[in-house]
Formats: structure tokens, sequence, C-alpha cells
């Protein structure tokens, strides 16, 4: 049985991956920028601050790093802490294993000015031994490097980590790191399903489906 939990937030926790991805795309579109039709995979990985370097230097979007995250936030930040709902049969499972004694922790490309109100207004904020964003490691869930340096702040073996994500990119990046890694359905990633399933240890439509901890 696996006692340590790592969780992303944005399309794992809540149901937040429509409001995230058009933060980004409003800027896109403000500009008249071309972008791919991948966009939202290549980007959900880097976060925030990820986001804004790779428009800027790859997509060549004409305004700072710091305009383009107070337009971000703009629109993000009254969303996050007033209507984003969390995903069906979360936090029960969640106080289904704090009761086991299982260490839970949040990981996420998400920076903590959205992160933590959203947590908190939806009561599991203090299921959480750790609540960390991408920004507290500076670097991206596309670096194996942060999921090892999150697991030594545990203080746990690699092996003993669950990681869940919704986002195919963050998965390959976790299993490359060690961890075990579940899949979770989000509408955003649905054509990535498929894939995600392949390299999943175990792929899940709702937190529903688990009735204790992974074996």
């Amino acid at each position: 049985m696996k006692n340590t939990y790592l969780f992303d937030f944005d399309g794992t926790l809540v149901d937040s991956m429509p409001c995230w991805s058009q933060q980004m795309i409003n800027i896109l579109e403000r500009y008249n920028i071309d972008y791919p039709d991948d966009i939202i995979k290549i980007i959900t990985p880097l976060g925030n601050a990820g986001s804004a370097r790779y428009y800027k230097e790859v997509l060549g979007v004409p305004i700072s790093y710091e305009e383009m995250q107070r337009q971000m936030d703009e629109y993000a930040i009254p969303k996050y802490r007033d209507e984003i709902e969390i995903k069906e049969g979360v936090k029960e499972y969640l106080e289904l294993l704090k009761s086991k004694g299982c260490s839970l922790n949040v990981l996420t490309a998400s920076p903590h000015r959205t992160l933590d109100p959203c947590l908190k207004r939806l009561h599991i904020y203090d299921l959480f031994d750790n609540v960390w964003s991408c920004d507290d490691f500076g670097t991206t869930k596309s670096d194996p490097d942060i999921y090892l340096n999150a697991v030594n702040k545990i203080g746990c073996s690699i092996e003993d980590v669950v990681f869940f994500d919704d986002n195919i990119g963050a998965l390959k990046t976790a299993k490359q790191a060690g961890l075990t890694i579940v899949g979770v359905y989000d509408a955003s990633a649905e054509d990535f399903t498929d894939e995600v399933k392949e390299v999943s240890y175990r792929y899940i439509n709702s937190f529903s489906e688990l009735n204790g901890p992974i074996e």
C-alpha cells in the first residue's frame, strides 16, 4: 500500500482547466498571435511563468512578462477565488486517505495567488501536508528534478509516492522520475486519453472510483 500522495491541482483536484486555458488563449488572441493546435498540452506543465516565457521567446508575444502576468491574473484570480469547483469524489477520497494516515501533498504549475484561495474556499487546504507551486522550486513539471525535490522535502522513498495528474507531459515526466502515476480524466485532455492510459499505472474517470490507498 502506498502512503504518500502528490496531486496536481488544475484538471485533477478542481475543474479549472477551462478557466486556466482561457486566460492563456486570451493573451494570444488579444495580440493576434498564431499558435499550435496543441498549445494547451504544451504550456500546461509550464505554469504561468513558464508559459509567459514560451509566449515571448517562441511565439513572440509583444509585451513584458509582468504585463502578461497581470493580464492572466485579471481574468483568473476572481474565478479561482469565487467560482471554480472541486471535482467529483475528490474531497471524500482525500479524507479517506487522511484517515489512513497517508501524507497528502499538492504540486501544481498554478501560482499560490490562485491555488491557495481556491483550496481554502473548497475546505481541503488543511488536508495537505504541503501545497507547492512550481514557483517554489524555480522550475516546471516538465523537469524530472521537481518531482525528486518534492519527494526529498516530504522525506520518503520515491517508490512510495503516487502522483495524480491529467496532463500527459507531466505524467510522463513524473514516471521518468520514478513515481507511480495515476492518470485522471479531464475534458481538456480528452484527445490524449489513450496515451495517458498507456503510460499510467492506473487511470480514473473520477475519484469516486477509488475506495482506498493505491496498492
